[in-house]
């Protein structure tokens, strides 16, 4: 049986009265409801532009009352240098290379610090003068003592060296120490031949390669991997913008092409959570213009396509532009600002907004068709679609509305502005829009016998409406238990563009036991408590390692400083000499010096295991003479090698001599710029956990935090903020969503005083739900940061649909067995597919969360259509009739 129209209540007389007065005045004084319209917009525009700011703060975005948020605001008070801030890494291309690393780091700080209109500060964490000097006191004592063996074997040579500083000196000690004229010297010469041979070559292919003379002395670096440096830096931010650190960001990539031509084989990358929030912004700015322009066209070309009327699409683009300016003037007075989330506000308006005036427009050109007059058929249309409309409204306002009480700042502000923008587009839609009409009449076209598709398809759901009650059932059933693996994806780095250069950085330090920028802190009231509540953190099988200030204590320092003593005794001031420049040298004779010497080595050794070495350096010296002599300058091509072998040189020999004056330290002689980084503003110390595992993995990111907040629920880092946030923004939403489901629930059986009716009207957004939720699982699209807030959109498109499809069924004079022919059916496709429209290149966007809110409205979108237009009308209890 067919739904009867008694179960829609009957309108009191004085609401009956009350709106027919209101439908009456657009109709009565068409010029002056417009021209109020018009100059409210302006005024309102006007007031936009001068009071409506953006707050591109992500910190915001969240209660300031969460524990995990005031926990993060006690570290970034106790320890400012780090918050906000910018992650440099600055690497030398080549690991063996760490001296150009530190040059290059020291050159990035320097250039980053004397730039105070920028930037606030600039460290580097692992260098500075006290580490310089106390950094062999860092290494474990069996390091300590084969780094000194290597030293006193490499003695002779750096002995000799510094008395004949140039390329001819350092030629001849390797010639005397091959014909065995310098028997003092033991160190090992086929690493330092190799590397003169790979000098060769690659400046001989015009390549810039630095000899590293810590990797030749040493074999090892001085305390550790040192071939990455990070830097450390505090830009000076314009939340008032919409990218708040463009300034900052530019200059330091200018400062990496400065790096790059400065210090070859060195890179910088910019990274950090600020680095990463730029970046992503750009990329969704990227093309935005364009693609807006696309999404504009198709959404006229849609709206064109279902009224056939270049006048109802004009009424009804007008309309939906004072209805935004409205918004954004009440955005302005209620707010005062948008925040990265409440910006969407003009794309979720555009999509809901535009509902009204198809819906109103489509049964205006119904009524018009079937030849009724002018001011007959807007009266009808707003009679017979108005209490939809403002169900609708108030419907859809109800599930933004539930956003205002969550923790989730950004929805929440959302939800303010665009609750009352949907009432803002109903008032448009009621009364700008007849009046536009109403101005802007046309002529009366009659219906048009030919219909649009064959006359089965708008018979089929009620035909076919116990297979498809099963079909819809079943799916339903299947989709449910394919929810239960429906999952949050926490991380936003997996949001990003994977191929920008910060989050390429930021991912390769996630590898890092050492330099991780997924590290946790914690605070303790003293250093005791402080080292205990480390002790704790490094019995968790997640942790590679925690670290306080005691850790700066080098042990067993007593035999360590009796071995650095022992290596003063046999280093006097010779390694005072390479601070100054290299002498002046032939460097071709000296080249083909030691060319002679290897050819007579060659013939006598014969079998000898260094032989082909000594050929190959001879015929890679030889080779290189040739070039450097048929070159246009020569003297450019010798003086290139010379710089390619001793450029590293004075670097590494002041690190020695730097190393070699450690003194005993105490807590107390610890430097003040040290110890801040591990003592804060507040007194209290700083606990450092570094993650055991990559990060990148979702697996181990959760075990990470889950291990720390068990230990230590008061621990803050950027996985703890991640999940954490996670955690509150799906609390947020069950919270909203469950409280705007019950709420709409309520208005709807509270109106209708029908169960039935409330349940068709629901019916849609429910499977519409499940059928998304489960295709997201299928497609591997988790819900995240970005997608979680079409979730509003979706709930009042899926409610709005069945409220006009159920209305449309439940309206007297309706024709009820051409449903799908009708005005509301029609509205409800083209409303939802302008919408699609709107939405549909984000699904190809390079950002990975964009892409994911795109591909989440399509799925969502596509199943609200199909279920208001199939389902619905299957479960209508009407039959088909021939």
């Amino acid at each position: 049986m067919p739904v009867k129209s008694d179960t829609m209540p009957a309108s009191s007389s004085f609401f009956d009265r009350l709106f027919v007065s209101f439908c009456r005045l657009p109709l009565r004084f068409p010029w002056l409801t417009l021209l109020f319209f018009i100059g409210l917009s302006v005024a309102s525009g006007y007031y936009t532009a001068g009071h409506l700011g953006i707050n591109t703060n992500t910190n915001d975005l969240l209660s300031k009352d969460l524990p995990f948020v005031k926990i993060r605001a006690e570290l970034d008070r106790a320890f400012p240098q780090d918050a906000a801030a910018i992650i440099l890494v600055v690497e030398a291309e080549q690991p063996e290379q760490p001296e150009q690393a530190a040059l290059a780091a020291g050159f990035v700080q320097r250039s980053v610090s004397a730039n105070r209109e920028l930037f606030q500060s600039a460290y580097i964490p692992t260098d500075n003068a006290y580490f310089r000097q106390q950094g062999l006191l860092y290494l474990s004592l069996p390091d300590l003592e084969a780094l000194a063996d290597k030293l006193v074997n490499a003695q002779p040579f750096i002995g000799y060296l510094s008395a004949h500083y140039s390329f001819a000196g350092l030629m001849d000690i390797i010639g005397l120490a091959l014909e065995g004229k310098e028997q003092d010297l033991v160190m090992p010469l086929d690493p330092l031949l190799t590397a003169i041979g790979q000098a060769l070559t690659q400046v001989k292919a015009g390549q810039a390669h630095f000899v590293s003379w810590q990797q030749l002395l040493t074999e090892d670096s001085f305390g550790g991997e040192q071939n990455r440096r990070l830097v450390i830096v505090k830009p000076r931010l314009d939340y008032a913008q919409l990218l708040p650190a463009a300034l900052p960001m530019a200059n330091l990539r200018e400062l990496a092409v400065q790096l790059a031509q400065r210090f070859p084989g060195a890179t910088l990358s910019v990274t950090g959570e600020i680095a990463l929030e730029h970046e992503e912004m750009e990329t969704v700015n990227q093309g935005m213009l364009w693609s807006s322009i696309v999404s504009l066209f198709l959404v006229c070309l849609t709206l064109y396509v279902g009224f056939r009327s270049f006048r109802l699409l004009l009424v009804t683009f007008v309309a939906l532009l004072a209805g935004l300016a409205l918004t954004a003037g009440f955005a302005a007075l209620a707010v005062g600002h948008l925040n990265l989330i409440s910006i969407a506000f003009a794309v979720l308006y555009i999509g809901l907004g535009v509902d009204f005036a198809t819906h109103l427009c489509l049964r205006y050109q119904e009524c018009r068709q079937q030849g009724m007059e002018v001011d007959g058929a807007i009266a009808d249309s707003m009679h017979s679609v108005g209490a939809s409309l403002f169900l609708c409204a108030a419907t859809t306002a109800i599930g933004f509305l539930a956003f205002v009480p969550t923790d989730f700042k950004g929805v929440s502000e959302l939800g303010i502005i665009s609750g009352a923008g949907i009432f803002i587009g109903l008032a448009v839609s009621l009364s700008m829009l007849p009046a536009m009409l109403k101005l802007l009449p046309g002529k009366n076209r009659q219906h048009r016998a030919v219909k649009p598709l064959p006359d089965w398809i708008y018979r089929f759901p009620f035909r076919y409406r116990r297979p498809i009650q099963i079909a819809a059932l079943l799916v339903a059933v299947a989709g449910g238990l394919t929810l239960t693996r429906l999952s949050f994806d926490s991380n936003p780095i997996n949001l990003r563009d994977p191929n920008t250069q910060s989050v390429t950085a930021f991912k390769k330090l996630l590898r890092s036991q050492t330099d991780s920028p997924f590290a946790t802190s914690a605070l303790a009231d003293s250093l005791p408590e402080a080292d205990a509540l480390a002790a704790k953190f490094r019995k968790l099988p997640s942790v590679h390692e925690a670290l306080t200030l005691s850790n700066l204590l080098p042990e067993q320092q007593d035999e360590k400083l009796d071995v650095i003593d022992n290596l003063n005794l046999i280093m006097p001031g010779q390694l005072q000499r390479f601070a100054a420049a290299p002498e002046p040298s032939d460097v071709r004779a000296a080249l083909l010096k030691l060319a002679g010497i290897l050819t007579k080595l060659g013939e006598q050794a014969g079998g000898a295991p260094s032989a082909p070495l000594w050929l190959s350096l001879r015929e890679g010296i030889q080779g290189f003479v040739g070039a450097a002599d048929a070159s246009a300058n020569p003297a450019q091509l010798y003086a290139a090698l010379q710089h390619s072998v001793l450029h590293l040189l004075p670097q590494t020999m002041s690190m020695l001599r730097d190393g070699l004056s450690a003194q005993a330290v105490g807590i107390d002689d610890i430097p003040d710029p040290v110890r801040a980084q591990w003592l804060g503003t507040d007194g209290r110390y700083r606990v450092l956990v570094l993650p055991e595992q990559d990060l990148n993995d979702a697996e181990h990111l959760k075990a990470f935090v889950s291990d720390i907040m068990q230990t230590f629920p008061n621990s803050f880092g950027l996985p703890i903020g991640d999940v954490t946030s996670g955690q509150a923004v799906v609390e947020a939403f069950i919270q909203a969503f469950s409280a705007a489901l019950g709420m709409i629930v309520l208005l709807l059986l509270a109106l209708t005083r029908s169960f039935k009716s409330t349940l068709l009207i629901v019916l849609p957004l429910l499977l519409a739900a499940i059928l998304t939720g489960a295709c997201n699982v299928l497609l591997q699209n988790p819900f995240n940061f970005a997608n979680i807030i079409v979730l509003p959109l979706l709930l009042g498109m899926g409610v709005d649909s069945g409220i006009h499809i159920v209305y449309r069924l439940q309206h007297a004079d309706s024709d009820q067995h051409a449903l799908l022919e009708s005005s509301s059916a029609r509205g409800v496709f083209y409303s939802a597919l302008t919408t699609l429209c709107s939405f549909s290149s984000l699904a190809f966007n390079s950002h990975n969360g964009t892409a994911s809110m795109g591909l989440l409205l399509s799925l969502g979108i596509s199943f609200t259509i199909l279920c208001s237009l199939l389902v619905v009308p299957a479960f209508s209890g009407m039959r088909a009739q021939n």
